[in-house]
């Protein structure tokens, strides 16, 4: 039988992997270049995210599911915001 911890994890993991399948979607349609090792990142970290999640609230599975989902969301929205961006200065 699955532990608490071990299904938080998987749920946490499943709702980034959703939320990163939306993503990949997305960046296929507007044909940009795809980073593997963000998106294996931001997954990790979604597991990480729906345990935590998974042990401050009991260990409720959709908690834990909504989380990664949500968790994942945010944290691309922090590393856009770190995103260095360039620049132009019009010539007189």
């Amino acid at each position: 039988m699955v532990t608490g911890v071990v299904l938080a994890g998987i749920l946490g993991g499943v709702g980034g992997l959703t939320r990163g399948v939306v993503g990949l979607l997305k960046a296929l349609s507007l044909k940009r270049r795809i980073l593997w090792n963000y998106y294996a990142i931001t997954v990790f970290i979604a597991i990480i995210i729906g345990v935590f999640v998974g042990i401050v609230f009991d260990f409720d599975p959709r908690l834990s599911l909504l989380a990664g989902y949500a968790g994942t969301d945010i944290l691309e929205g922090i590393y856009k915001s770190f995103q260095v961006q360039k620049l132009y200065i019009k010539k007189k």
